[in-house]
């Protein structure tokens, strides 16, 4: 496969994704950024343009730019926060070759909550246990390199962590593909809805025991690549990107 082939199915695939983030509400206005990594040795990242909403997302809009954030193809604006968390979280963690930071509404709901944590309450929640991070303070706009590095910490303290919530901000999530970040991306606010539906009954959660937890994620890991492949082309699918 050519270098053109590469970036010509990472600009498909990233589109459909932002595209089908909207049509699940993960979205909020024109903020929030996705973005990937080109394959090679060379630091080459794809991220969405300030001010393309994510319902109208094609391929061509997508940026092409370099690891100084300058634009190398298309048109349009990198806006600040982008540029500095996604080339921070692509250099901190080399498996993500996929990096999806929103602030989708049940996930962010967790980030402010005293203490909120992602509890093993579902077999949906199990997904992402050993897989999850936590950033506890809240640090403002990521308009500051040091602010995208601070959070990219997460990363490199933890390299299995694919999840990073942020303390009063949102969530994010990295994977090695754009097929499986966009699962894991799906599947965390459904694990995030479950629970905050099952917190409203005031009731004390019903926890998994740890055993169980382990087991359950080691099927997870093993099912996730193909699962996500084949969801996301279903998603794709049916939504015709």
């Amino acid at each position: 496969m050519t270098d053109t082939q590469d970036l010509a199915g990472l600009r498909r695939d990233l589109a459909a994704a932002f595209r089908l983030a909207a049509k699940l509400d993960f979205n909020e206005g024109i903020c929030n950024h996705f973005s990937a990594q080109l394959p090679g040795s060379e630091e080459r990242y794809l991220i969405n343009p300030y001010g393309v909403h994510w319902s109208e997302m094609e391929p061509q809009h997508l940026l092409l730019i370099d690891g100084q954030g300058q634009i190398l193809e298309g048109e349009g604006e990198v806006e600040a926060t982008a540029r500095n968390i996604h080339i921070a979280g692509h250099r901190a963690n080399p498996r993500h070759l996929a990096i999806l930071h929103t602030h989708m509404p049940s996930a962010t709901a967790l980030t402010m909550v005293e203490g909120g944590r992602l509890e093993m309450a579902h077999q949906t929640a199990t997904r992402f246990h050993g897989r999850t991070a936590y950033k506890d303070d809240f640090g403002g706009f990521a308009n500051d390199p040091d602010e995208g590095e601070r959070i990219a910490e997460s990363a490199k303290s933890d390299p299995g962590a694919d999840i990073v919530f942020l303390a009063n901000h949102g969530v994010i999530v990295g994977g090695p593909s754009v097929a499986i970040a966009f699962d894991d991306l799906y599947f965390l606010d459904r694990a995030c809805s479950q629970q905050l539906l099952a917190m409203s009954t005031g009731r004390a959660l019903k926890l998994i025991p740890e055993d169980v937890v382990s087991e359950t994620a080691r099927e997870w890991r093993q099912a996730i690549p193909q699962q996500a492949s084949l969801h996301f082309a279903a998603l794709m699918r049916i939504n015709g990107l």
